[in-house]
């Protein structure tokens, strides 16, 4: 098993088979195009492409103000305009002038809530994939390509029953 991290910093750590075909696609340090944002991850499956985004305001290693002021930008739908819709297109945009778009996309956002109460978790999660489906199919004036055909909004515990065979481990939760 290959381990991976998105981040240096980052507190979920990824395991994935040798022949699993995936990539970091914003790795750090290498040359995009100005202003082209990128998902974290994109495996390539047999049928489709999986895009992957990780949002993780539980790090142990973030401060209860920083977790705070996330969790509004995920209730405003900040993080949804911002930073999850600019990713995905870009990450399409990108893999389609390279001529990578021959299987439908299927966008996951990963979100590390576990730091919050099961409340306050119900409470962000719910309607949020659809207000992120409707915020990627209406963003475009008048575009005619419906460039993502499905969409997962997962927890940890939820990507962990999804993708058993690629499992994450919280390593803060291994620390202790």
């Amino acid at each position: 098993m290959d381990k991976f991290k998105t981040e240096r910093d980052s507190d979920l750590e990824f395991s994935f088979p040798k022949d699993l075909k995936w990539e970091e696609l914003d790795a750090e340090g290498r040359p995009l195009p100005e202003k082209l944002n990128l998902v974290d991850i994109v495996i390539e499956r047999e049928n489709d492409i999986l895009l992957i985004e990780v949002k993780d305001p539980s790090n142990g290693d973030a401060p209860e103000e920083r977790r705070s002021a996330y969790a509004e930008r995920l209730r405003n739908n900040s993080v949804l305009t911002q930073d999850l819709v600019p990713k995905v297109r870009g990450s399409y945009l990108f893999l389609h002038l390279l001529e990578r778009d021959d299987k439908p996309f299927t966008y996951v956002v990963l979100l590390g809530l576990d730091a919050f109460d099961q409340a306050m978790q119900l409470g962000i999660l719910a309607g949020f994939k659809d207000r992120l489906v409707g915020n990627i199919q209406n963003e475009g004036p008048g575009w005619k390509k419906k460039y993502i055909s499905e969409c997962a909004v997962l927890s940890v515990d939820m990507w962990n029953r999804t993708f058993s065979e690629w499992p994450i481990e919280r390593l803060s939760k291994r620390d202790n």
